[in-house]
């Protein structure tokens, strides 16, 4: 059984940092490329960053490049998703991925390029 557990949400001021944490049990990590998405209220889910398997290649969308960086260890099964210069627009719930394959493809940003997620994990970025 394939377990995510995301930790590191929070409560956090504009202009402001957090660190997600995902751990992963039950999935042969270091073969597949994770992923993180996040939605807003009333929004759909969006992918905001995928890293490769062996942590060697990361991909963003334009709006979120020069402020989030993924990144894992493997030996701890674990992906992160550095966040900084938050802004009230990066609320929302946090979720990593494990995608289909060992690469970010292009289709990187659409869910149904992973196959187990985590529960979520709540960020909220006040003004």
């Amino acid at each position: 059984q394939v377990q995510m557990l995301e930790s590191g949400g929070g409560v956090v001021q504009a202009g402001g940092s957090l660190k997600l944490s995902c751990t992963v049990s039950g999935l042969r990590f270091a073969d597949f490329a994770m992923g993180w998405f996040r939605q807003a209220p009333g929004k759909e889910r969006e992918g905001v960053a995928c890293i490769d398997f062996k942590g060697q290649n990361t991909l963003y969308p334009p709006s979120f490049e020069d402020r989030f960086v993924a990144s894992r260890v493997n030996a701890k099964n674990t992906v992160y998703l550095q966040m900084s210069n938050l802004n009230p627009e990066d609320t929302g719930t946090y979720y990593c991925a494990s995608a289909r394959s060992a690469f970010c493809g292009v289709r990187y940003r659409t869910a149904a390029s992973y196959e187990y997620w985590g529960q979520g994990i709540q960020v909220t970025v006040s003004s």
